[in-house]
């Protein structure tokens, strides 16, 4: 994956958020969010009213795990699926093996990442997803 360039805005983790936000609102889902920089950093963060309490440290570590491995959470999980030496995954400090994180690219380097929790592994995914693509 991409090296990484300089951190992630303000105003743009709001925009990323405001994505991600959007598509939880369009399903009604509610959801946590949390926008970090290159560092794994948070920058920003939103939890919908009704979101479980458990998804505010869940959305912060999916998304320093994307920031810091320079890959989406799913990776993690896709490997750790297949089983055998993909279980190796649990040993990674700060790995988390749960779809909802993914980094933001920006010029094509990594800028940050987004986390988002609070549904099922493939709703976060859906709303990492409309996060990233608000960008292109």
């Amino acid at each position: 994956m991409s090296a990484y360039g300089p951190s992630i805005t303000l105003d743009l983790a709001k925009k990323v958020a405001g994505a991600a936000l959007a598509e939880a609102r369009a399903n009604r889902w509610n959801m946590a969010v949390a926008v970090v920089d290159t560092a794994g950093f948070l920058v920003y963060f939103e939890k919908m009213d009704d979101t479980q309490s458990g998804s505010v440290a869940i959305a912060q570590a999916k998304a320093r795990s994307a920031a810091l491995f320079k890959r989406s959470t799913k990776a993690f999980q896709d490997t750790l699926a297949g089983g055998g030496d993909g279980l190796r995954v649990l040993g990674l400090e700060g790995a988390v093996p749960v779809e909802g994180g993914m980094p933001v690219m920006i010029d094509g380097k990594i800028a940050g990442a987004i986390g988002v929790s609070g549904g099922t592994s493939a709703e976060d995914g859906r709303c990492a997803q409309a996060a990233v693509a608000a960008l292109k």
